[in-house]
């Protein structure tokens, strides 16, 4: 089956939000069909350091390289890393950071990559091609793990049934394929609706075996360290784990206030302001693109501008 190509979610909004200058750096954390990279480029003559953890993207992305000779540098790595990642290319702060979150649509029309169950293949989910896999998942963790674990990361209200059904099936065969997954998850939920009862699960289990949300939590900071005051940050995500992140991490470091401004204090009970949102809530794809391009359904665009004050300092692990 005919597939369209990837396209990049909100993409103007994206780029109005980090207004791209001429002699300016910015990072595309997520480079995946580097749609966002290209539009940064197109739109001033500037610098993009565009960074992804999956090495077919990386390798993929070679002529787009060669094709802006010099401006663009593409970076083999996680956007958790973001600033340490741009240093080593040379930038110390940068105008603008976008993250486009989750996964791409180039790895779910790719069967053996098995993020989806559209059609069956290996239960991988790795986004690097590294690591322990989803079908690593669904065969060691016990009942109790894998239900919590579908209900945190795929807020699925029956978690304890589909970690139920996984423990029974996998004693009589080890779970190894997307569509074999899919069923024993759709017997356990039912079918309702127009989503597919599986979603929620594969949902869960790609978050939990990329670490997502902790990649997410620890590239925030990272970009917080790299913004160059006045610099652009834009967020673009797809479902509500994500987006409460990134709206719980700019509420608190803009102070709780939904406009900042520069003649507020620059300290607060939170610590230092070093956002201001220049607007109110989030930024929805329009009805015309919606319908262009359906995965545009559910994404949110938030933004915000970086302020003089210092970033807190770089947790250490103990």
């Amino acid at each position: 089956m005919n597939r369209p190509a990837h396209l990049p979610v909100m993409l103007d909004e994206v780029r109005a939000a980090l207004s791209p200058v001429d002699g300016g750096t910015y990072v595309d954390g997520t480079y995946g069909n580097g749609g966002y990279s290209r539009a940064i480029l197109d739109a001033a003559d500037c610098r993009v350091i565009a960074i992804d953890r999956d090495p077919d993207a990386v390798a993929a992305g070679q002529e787009i390289v060669d094709r802006y000779a010099g401006r663009l540098t593409l970076v083999l790595g996680r956007f958790s890393a973001l600033d340490d990642l741009a240093a080593d290319g040379g930038a110390e702060l940068v105008q603008g950071v976008a993250l486009d979150l989750g996964v791409s649509s180039m790895q779910l029309d790719q069967a053996e990559r098995g993020f989806s169950f559209a059609a069956d293949g290996p239960l991988d989910m790795r986004m690097s091609r590294a690591g322990e896999s989803a079908a690593d998942v669904v065969n060691s963790r016990s009942r109790d793990e894998l239900a919590d674990l579908i209900y945190q990361f795929g807020e699925e209200r029956r978690s304890r049934a589909v970690a139920r059904a996984i423990v029974e099936a996998r004693a009589a065969a080890p779970i190894s394929r997307t569509g074999q997954l899919a069923e024993i998850v759709a017997r356990a939920v039912g079918r309702a609706g127009r989503i597919h009862p599986a979603t929620r699960t594969f949902q869960a289990l790609r978050i939990y075996v990329n670490r997502e949300i902790e990649e997410l939590r620890l590239a925030l900071g990272a970009a917080e360290r790299l913004l160059a005051p006045r610099g652009h940050l834009a967020v673009v995500s797809f479902h509500s784990l994500e987006d409460r992140e990134v709206k719980r991490f700019l509420t608190e470091r803009s102070g709780g206030a939904a406009r900042g401004s520069r003649h507020r204090p620059p300290e607060q009970d939170g610590g230092p302001i070093t956002f201001e949102l220049p607007r109110r809530g989030v930024n929805k794809p329009s009805a015309a693109e919606i319908a262009a391009n359906p995965r545009a359904r559910s994404a949110r665009l938030r933004s915000a501008r970086r302020t003089e004050a210092p970033a807190p300092a770089r947790e250490v692990a103990a």
